[in-house]
């Protein structure tokens, strides 16, 4: 990225991104804007990123700039692979670690057969309820907006696709986990849906995005690395 021209930029350019923590999926995309625009002093530059990660999800985002947005929808449609861990006996209103745990459940019937037995109702195609903290519109006011009002919504579920469901460390309460799975899909919700389906309850406590099609975040690079070289 170091060596490309302006008009490189302004052509076209796929940009693969290890998102930190902590960070938003806007902010990333901000920063290298920030460092385009004053390296080659630009007044404005097209660039947007292909699927948005939560600030406490870390991993790969695709970043395209210039005539490259066009693809942004391409991007977003590819099969995506995440690592993460379910910490099962609790749940939280978001499903993740944003909000406090709000309940408690047993864990002590939980075997790893039970495991590898319940994860068999999460493969193929499923229907899905988006988490009530998402950016998903419902009357023209983002879902997240209502739960921060205590206001309950009706939430439709979606169809969405997981291919692969993979249990990789059991350290109970804590399930390590490999899923990929279709556009569209929360994996926050399979956490909450999965703590449910064990008769107990669960939560999102690590998520990593590591594929978006054949793209795979080994190869990305940090923002803040990629910025600071950009103005060197």
């Amino acid at each position: 990225m170091e060596s490309l021209t302006k008009e490189d930029f302004l052509n076209g350019q796929l940009l693969l991104i290890d998102k930190p923590l902590g960070w938003s999926s806007f902010q990333a995309v901000n920063k290298l804007k920030w460092a385009i625009r004053k390296k080659f002093k630009l007044k404005k530059i097209k660039i947007g990123h292909a699927g948005t990660l939560d600030p406490l999800a870390t991993g790969l985002l695709i970043i395209c700039t210039g005539k490259f947005t066009k693809k942004i929808p391409e991007y977003q449609g590819q099969t995506k692979e995440y690592t993460g861990v379910i910490t099962l006996g609790s749940t939280t209103p978001s499903y993740d670690l944003e909000t406090e745990i709000n309940e408690w459940f047993p864990t002590e019937h939980i075997t790893e057969v039970l495991l590898q037995k319940t994860i068999l109702h999460f493969l193929g195609e499923i229907e899905q309820a988006p988490p009530v903290f998402s950016a998903i519109k419902k009357d023209g006011k983002r879902l997240y907006e209502y739960a921060r009002e205590g206001k309950e919504v009706a939430i439709k579920t979606r169809k969405v696709t997981i291919d692969a469901f993979e249990i990789t460390r059991i350290n109970l309460p804590d399930v390590s986990f490999r899923i990929t799975c279709s556009k569209g899909t929360y994996i926050r919700s399979i956490a909450h849906d999965f703590g449910k389906a064990l008769n107990s309850g669960g939560h999102l406590s690590q998520l990593r995005r590591t594929k978006i099609g054949d793209f795979n975040v080994d190869i990305a690079r940090d923002p803040r690395v990629l910025s600071e070289r950009m103005l060197q």
